[in-house]
């Protein structure tokens, strides 16, 4: 393991799509969703610490998941908890972990991960992560992990990449496409130049503070004028100063769309962002009816096609449904159709208005 690799689990998000099994006070990342007997957070731990030293892993998280965070991964060092006092998107959220460890280590070379996704496998994942370090620790790039694609998926973003390798196996980006309707993914799958895009980024942390100078300046300055607090009694105030400052932008939008020093891997290992019900379906144990369950105690009489969560204390008798998403918790039941699950983050939101927090 090299001392000069690190890792940033991003776990600050709430994970509305995921509802009503995600809440606001206890979200996805924290959740045994495909009942495997390991967190999403904790099978992402899992899956560095085979080639990343456990305290050069890092998590960013928000101050309300802190005791989560500690609690699901009693291996990491509660220093390296790192606590965003508001959600500002991914940019500050890198940018924080990035300021921060230059203060540490100029060297680091950083993987920026989310908490919640899943990768079938292990291995794959960690022979690209570390082709990528290599590559990132010797060139001045910004690197992100690309999927090829098994289908026209419209919950994705997509990257288009030149088809002349710079490296083995490491291309340059030209375009960065966000979450495209179904006939413009099915044009971009034909055309075999774009990637589903991971959020799976790579760096050496100078060269990304580099680029948040050039491209987000106001982003910069606030980091950059609070850097000698990091590591120090004085960090907390710092970021009460810093947030309020921080625009809410995605680290795709502020800096890997505008950069001309982007590559991209072209990775298999068997990833999903587990953004969706449907996410989860795909990598769930079906029944001979393709029902995905997740309960002990659930009845299926005529149904096919549905994904099904309920409590294991309850008794679920489910007739006559075809692709749907059944979510059943202690206070909220959820019904609705597969091909509308893009629209749950909205029931959320209805929700908000219509009860208040409640049921969030």
């Amino acid at each position: 393991m090299h001392k000069d690799n690190y890792v940033a689990i991003m776990a600050g998000g709430i994970g509305s799509r995921f509802w009503p099994l995600s809440r606001t006070n206890f979200p996805k990342q924290f959740l045994d969703i495909l009942d495997t007997g390991r967190t999403l957070i904790q099978s992402t731990y899992d899956r560095f610490a085979l080639f990343i030293p456990k305290e050069n892993i890092y998590v960013v998280t928000t101050t309300q998941y802190k005791n989560i965070v500690a609690e699901q991964l009693p291996d990491l060092n509660v220093d390296n908890i790192l606590c965003e006092p508001s959600r500002k998107n991914t940019a500050p959220c890198i940018a924080y972990v990035s300021y921060k460890l230059n203060q540490l280590n100029p060297n680091a070379n950083l993987i920026c991960a989310p908490a919640d996704h899943i990768i079938l496998d292990p291995e794959g994942f960690k022979k690209t992560c570390r082709q990528a370090l290599n590559f990132t620790a010797h060139i001045k790039a910004l690197v992100t992990l690309g999927i090829k694609p098994t289908h026209p998926n419209t919950g994705y973003g997509y990257i288009q990449y030149e088809q002349q390798p710079v490296s083995e196996n490491v291309f340059k980006v030209k375009t960065f496409t966000e979450k495209p309707d179904k006939e413009l993914a099915k044009t971009f799958i034909s055309s075999g130049d774009f990637l589903w895009n991971a959020g799976i980024f790579l760096w050496q942390v100078k060269n990304i503070v580099k680029a948040f100078e050039t491209f987000l300046p106001e982003l910069h300055e606030v980091f950059d004028a609070e850097k000698m607090n990091f590591y120090t009694e004085k960090e907390t105030e710092a970021l009460e100063r810093i947030y309020p400052q921080c625009v809410n932008i995605s680290i795709d939008y502020g800096v890997m769309e505008k950069a001309d020093n982007v590559y991209i891997i072209p990775s298999s290992f068997g990833w999903s962002d587990l953004g969706t019900w449907a996410s989860a379906y795909d990598n769930l144990e079906k029944d001979y009816l393709e029902n995905a369950v997740t309960g002990d105690n659930v009845m299926i009489i005529d149904a096919t096609k549905n994904i099904i969560h309920t409590e294991n204390n309850k008794l679920v008798l489910l007739q006559g449904l075809d692709d749907f998403i059944v979510v059943d918790t202690h206070d909220v039941l959820l019904i609705c159709k597969k091909d509308k699950e893009q629209e749950i983050k909205e029931y959320v939101a209805e929700v908000k208005r219509s009860k208040g927090d409640k049921f969030l």
